[in-house]
């Protein structure tokens, strides 16, 4: 099999940290292909396109892509749309993933280890805003049954790859029982035709983040909606060492984009001081479940895990981007060196 990976660095510290998640990959898959392509908010601002469409044909083209980060604007800029979203809904990226597992010396606890699955391209993020008068703004939430059955169809997929014993449904049905009652009795049905029924339960979006934040290990697989998914995500990996070492998979059907969940960080870019562990995760996100490589996934994430190990007792924002860099392709080339 021939694999090919989009490289788009976007914006602030992405060209720094996406390289290092790229040498990784090579390592792992020496015969990569690896293209270049451009997308973001400093590419909005020099050729007046977030997403230029030669960006969105060569994902095409690879299958595969690997995201930097992106900055927005805080105000609305005439002609911008925000890059990841556009790449997201364009490209039919529909389900996002994001695993949250405990790691040596960065995480609070050692027994967490749950994923959190997210419908992707509609609810808040995708209905549009509107100003009705000027103290007066509206969004629109939009669920629908197939966004909703393709997310549970992709849970199955997930379930069985992870051996989950626990499908937990996330919503808040009890306020929107149409919206979030939709959402759930659709991904019911999906589960229900596919023998997981038993392993299905449901929760709150309230009590689910109050159960995040005090019993993380009683989670193993979250299905959930666009924004909610969002917040939990971000909660969540409190429990795997912060944003810094987050990684997300956006996936849709035969291609997939991963990108590190951390910002663009313009307050640290070219300082040699960014985490670009986040990265090379997202990158063994692509291995694991798009390029369906869970060999090759382990040996990157153990590779990950012994050089946090190696840094256990150490403030890990002291070392370098290139100090973590040689660490983990030695430990690539060379397991357990130090």
């Amino acid at each position: 099999m021939s694999y090919r990976l989009c490289v788009i660095p976007g914006d602030g510290i992405g060209p720094e940290v996406v390289p290092v998640a790229v040498r990784a990959l090579q390592v792992l898959l020496p015969d990569l292909q690896v293209e270049h392509a451009e997308a973001g908010w400093a590419c909005f601002q020099r050729c007046g396109q977030a997403v230029p469409e030669a960006t969105l044909e060569r994902m095409r083209v690879c299958g595969a892509g690997l995201f930097g980060a992106v900055s927005s604007p805080s105000q609305p800029v005439a002609g911008y749309r925000s890059a990841i979203l556009t790449l997201r809904q364009t490209l039919g990226l529909n389900v996002n993933l994001r695993p949250v597992r405990s790691w040596p010396g960065v995480s609070p606890r050692d027994d967490v280890d749950l994923l959190i699955l997210r419908e992707n391209s509609e609810g808040l993020y995708s209905g549009p805003e509107r100003m009705l008068d000027s103290g007066h703004a509206v969004a629109e939430r939009h669920i629908t049954a197939s966004a909703s059955e393709a997310l549970a169809q992709r849970a199955v997929d997930v379930a069985r790859m992870r051996g989950a014993e626990r499908i937990t449904l996330v919503h808040k049905a009890n306020v929107l029982p149409l919206t979030c009652g939709l959402f759930r009795d659709r991904c019911r049905v999906v589960l229900a035709a596919a023998g997981l029924e038993d392993q299905v339960d449901e929760s709150l979006v309230d009590v689910a983040a109050l159960q995040l934040v005090a019993e993380p290990e009683r989670f193993d697989l979250l299905l959930t909606t666009n924004l909610f998914g969002d917040i939990l995500s971000d909660l969540a990996c409190h429990w795997s060492g912060g944003l810094g070492m987050a990684p997300s998979l956006n996936w849709g059907q035969s291609i997939a984009l991963a990108e590190p969940v951390h910002g663009s960080a313009p307050d640290i870019a070219g300082s040699g001081r960014a985490n670009p562990l986040a990265a090379v995760l997202s990158a063994g996100l692509l291995l694991r479940y798009h390029w369906r490589q869970p060999a090759l996934a382990d040996q990157l994430e153990a590779a990950v895990g012994r050089v946090l190990a190696l840094h256990a007792g150490k403030d890990l924002g002291t070392a370098t981007l290139q100090q973590l860099e040689r660490s983990l392709l030695r430990q690539l080339t060379h397991p357990q060196s130090d």
